[in-house]
Formats: structure tokens, C-alpha cells, sequence
């Protein structure tokens, strides 16, 4: 681990990320070995190690899947809730598991093409479905904190996009620990810290089963072509990408003076429907897409 300047033999590496994972969670204050923790799990190996890491530790621990309904031709969702429940049932870990098809009668592609954007990509609507769906299964079964695998690469690439449109709202926001207000639940992601490569170096050498695959609909993404970027540039130099989100959270707070006064959540208010946070009046964008899709 050149960034490091760190170099560990299989038994070490694997305590490296226990030990490390640990550090992040009490540097950040993100949940405590007393606080139920939900796991959103995708079946992937950030996930799937999380997951893992945060049992070994000792915290209490319950994943959540999402079967999207995606499908190709690795039949992805089905493949990647079979080995998410392969993982759960190995480990004696309980898993919720909610299928958007059952639920609300159709997938993420079908809802895609009755969205009003529905010749894109449906990244924005499973972005949506995803939130909604995570938020609302923790809060009703009071969950402490929702807590999420998004790695550094992850991270690094949200905010490179962030900084280069200079999307304002979006860098106040992003952090390893995002507080609970007007009924979002906290959010938290443990292995912010943690190079893609060594989240897949860890599920490789713990002999967890993973999901290879992407996404069908991720090729060619925005955040892709963003991480191709920013791997060039780690190749060249070393812990570039760590030194620019950890700088970036050094610099919140001088960026952000207000940072407190969170204009976005301060204007949430309550979905009729669903009862949802949601910043305008009315029905929440979810359950827009909800009848909309009725219609057709």
C-alpha cells in the first residue's frame, strides 16, 4: 500500500482493516457497540467486507438488500441476493430483504421508463428508490444508525464531481457521519478511508463470495470515468486521492461557516402519503414516481 508506505502479510492486512475500521468509527463518533446498526448491503464486496468487519468487532449488526430487479446477463440483482443471503446465512446474521417488483409492482428499469427521464440511465431513480426504501425500513424498525460500504475511491469521485460543478449544497454535505434531522435517520460510512483495492484485497483473503459484476447500468458513468481520472493521477502519486478528501473535510468548516444551519434539511416537511421527509408540501418524489407509474 504505496499510500501508506505500508506493506502487510495476509493475518495483519486482515486485522489492519478491523483495527483501522474501529479508528474511523470512533474519530468520526459515528455509532457505538450499544447502537443497532442496519448494514445496507448490495452483495458487492465494500458491503459484503463491512459487513463482515463490523461483526468481527463486535457491533450489532442487521443488512438490508434491495433487489432492484436488474437483471442482464448475469441476472445481476438476483445473483447479488443470492450471495448476500449466502453471506448472512455462513455468518448466523439476520437479513431484511425488500424487492422493489413485489412491493411496488415494478422494477428500476420498468419504473425508468415510465420516469419523465426514462431514455436515461436509471442511476437517478434507483438512487431514489435506494434512499427512500433505506430511510423509511430504519426508521420503522428503529435502527440507530443506517451505515453504508462507500469506499474513498467513492468518495473521492463525488466530490472531484462536486468540486468541478461546484455543486455547493451537495460538498455541505458530504461527510463519514451525517446527523439525523426531521426524520432522516443518520447515515454513516465506516470505510470512507479505505481504498477500493483494499476492500477487494480484504474479501479476496477472508474468503467472502462477492458479486465481480457492475452494475449493467453503471457503464460508463459519470463517477467511473471520474475514479479512471483519479486513479491516473494516484498512480502517479501516491495518496493523492486520501489527501484530497481528507483535506476536504479539514476545510469544512472554513468553507462552510454556516455548516450547522443546514438550509436543505431546515425545509424539510412531511410526505402526505408516505410521511417521508420531503422539502416541499405535498407528495415526496418517490411517491410521485409511485403514481405516475400507476397511469401508464
Amino acid at each position: 500500500m504505496r499510500q501508506h508506505k505500508l506493506a502487510l502479510c495476509k493475518q495483519h492486512f486482515l486485522e489492519w482493516v478491523c483495527d483501522q475500521t474501529e479508528r474511523n468509527i470512533n474519530k468520526y463518533k459515528l455509532f457505538t457497540k450499544e447502537d443497532s446498526v442496519l448494514v445496507a448491503v448490495s452483495g458487492g464486496k465494500d458491503s459484503l467486507a463491512l459487513w463482515d468487519v463490523l461483526n468481527k468487532l463486535g457491533y450489532k449488526t442487521t443488512g438490508l438488500y434491495i433487489n432492484l430487479g436488474i437483471t442482464g446477463e448475469d441476472n445481476y440483482s438476483n445473483k447479488s441476493q443470492l450471495l448476500t443471503e449466502k453471506f448472512a446465512l455462513k455468518n448466523e446474521l439476520t437479513l431484511h430483504i425488500v424487492n422493489i417488483k413485489s412491493e411496488y409492482g415494478k422494477n428500476i428499469p420498468e419504473f425508468s421508463e415510465t420516469n419523465k427521464r426514462g431514455k436515461t440511465k436509471p442511476c437517478s431513480v434507483c438512487g431514489l428508490v435506494k434512499r427512500h426504501i433505506m430511510n423509511e425500513i430504519a426508521s420503522k424498525l428503529d435502527y440507530a444508525v443506517l451505515v453504508t460500504g462507500h469506499n474513498l475511491d467513492d468518495e473521492a469521485a463525488v466530490l472531484f464531481n462536486n468540486v468541478i460543478s461546484w455543486q455547493v449544497d451537495f460538498l455541505r454535505r458530504q461527510a463519514p457521519f451525517i446527523p439525523a434531522k426531521k426524520g432522516l435517520l443518520p447515515k454513516a460510512k465506516p470505510f470512507c478511508r479505505f481504498y477500493e483495492r483494499e476492500t477487494a484485497a480484504y474479501v479476496i483473503l477472508a474468503n467472502i463470495e462477492y458479486i465481480e459484476e457492475e452494475c449493467p447500468f453503471s457503464i460508463g458513468s459519470t463517477t467511473i470515468q471520474n475514479k479512471q481520472l483519479l486513479n491516473e493521477l494516484e498512480h502517479e502519486r501516491a495518496g493523492s486521492k486520501l489527501a484530497f478528501y481528507l483535506k476536504f473535510l479539514k476545510a469544512k468548516n472554513e468553507l462552510f461557516p454556516d455548516l450547522k444551519e443546514n438550509k436543505y434539511v431546515d425545509k424539510l416537511v412531511v410526505c402526505q402519503t408516505c410521511g417521508q421527509p420531503t422539502p416541499k408540501p405535498g407528495d415526496c418524489t418517490f411517491c410521485r414516481m409511485i403514481n405516475r407509474s400507476d397511469l401508464k
